[in-house]
């Protein structure tokens, strides 16, 4: 998806206007989520080192950002998410089971596309939680799905309490669907027009099972096998009326225990991480069970204040036929 401008787009809020708004959603909506899933807010890094395998490689094409340290000459990496650092961190800060933690993660993922929904940074609200071995299935994960968007939607009614121009029209009842569901549902469309048919059909959807092959011979979309169980992880989705395509708010699941994370080390060819801290540190079950995932900012902010370009409630940089079609359709780039 290259630059889409909406015909007669005119933002809502103003550039104050909307500097205030990213604000209070932010209050308010991490406040709904720490209620919903039970919550501390925790401080998260900016970097790890490669060798102990806590930085996230996506989809496994990604280049990560790396600098030297003079003092140390040490390599860091910026992080891409914190999906193995939280669980980490839950041992570390001895939580216990049906408590979690919440942190802002901030990444810069240069590979990324540039679009009205992608940007080089990224910004998230990146959670975790302990949770036994019963809860492991797909009823607990459907369970904290509906929570989260419950969350998200308590967050858009109270905006539009403050600013009622806003006027968001969200669906609180999710459809459930797996990736084969969606693949026997759409069999001529690609995985991201597949996403965007299902969730205009229904406005708010989770996709579920992101990671393994499908019955066509191909994944739905690039999971890597250390974090997510790929049989119990999935997107949330809504359908985003201005740019009329899906909008990702969210990637989560429950995480990997040492059957599966062996089972897809081996799937995906990946053996050699089986040495890293943290992956070993899992095989010989030293880690609690947990659910985690991320929560975009500025895509949750783009959708509630009813942005048509990410860069509308970010600072980011864009390539110039970017920064000249926005000029001229009405889209003002922070």
């Amino acid at each position: 998806m290259k630059l889409i401008i909406p015909n007669g787009y005119k933002p809502l809020l103003s550039l104050y206007e909307t500097q205030t708004a990213i604000g209070k959603m932010k209050r308010i909506f991490e406040d709904n989520l720490a209620r919903a899933l039970n919550l501390k807010r925790v401080s998260a890094p900016l970097f790890v080192e490669p060798h102990t395998g806590l930085n996230d490689d996506l989809s496994g094409v990604e280049r990560a950002v790396e600098f030297d340290l003079k003092e140390t000459g040490q390599v860091a990496q910026i992080v891409h998410s914190l999906a193995k650092w939280k669980r980490m961190a839950l041992y570390k800060y001895d939580f216990h089971i049906g408590n979690g933690l919440y942190t802002d993660m901030n990444a810069i993922r240069r590979d990324d596309e540039l679009d009205n929904l992608h940007s080089i940074y990224v910004d998230q609200w990146d959670w975790e939680k302990v949770i036994d071995d019963s809860s492991r299935n797909v009823e607990f994960l459907k369970q904290i799905v509906k929570s989260i968007i419950h969350a998200i939607c308590d967050t858009a009614d109270t905006l539009m309490e403050i600013y009622p121009v806003l006027d968001l029209k969200l669906n609180r009842e999710v459809k459930f669907i797996t990736t084969q569901e969606l693949e026997d549902t759409y069999p001529g469309l690609s995985p991201k027009q597949r996403e965007n048919a299902i969730t205009k059909a229904h406005g708010t959807v989770f996709l579920m099972q992101i990671g393994g092959k499908l019955r066509s011979g191909n994944p739905h979309d690039g999971r890597a096998p250390d974090y997510d169980d790929w049989s119990l992880n999935g997107d949330i989705l809504f359908y985003n009326d201005l740019l009329d395509c899906a909008i990702e708010l969210s990637s989560m699941g429950i995480r990997v225990d040492s059957e599966t994370l062996d089972k897809q080390l081996t799937i995906s060819g990946c053996d050699n991480r089986r040495k890293l801290t943290f992956q070993k540190m899992l095989l010989d079950d030293k880690l609690p069970l947990t659910i985690g995932g991320g929560i975009g900012q500025s895509r949750l902010s783009m959708l509630l204040l009813k942005k048509a370009h990410i860069g509308e409630v970010q600072v980011s940089i864009w390539d110039d036929e970017t920064v000249r079609g926005c000029a001229a359709g009405g889209i003002q780039l922070l």
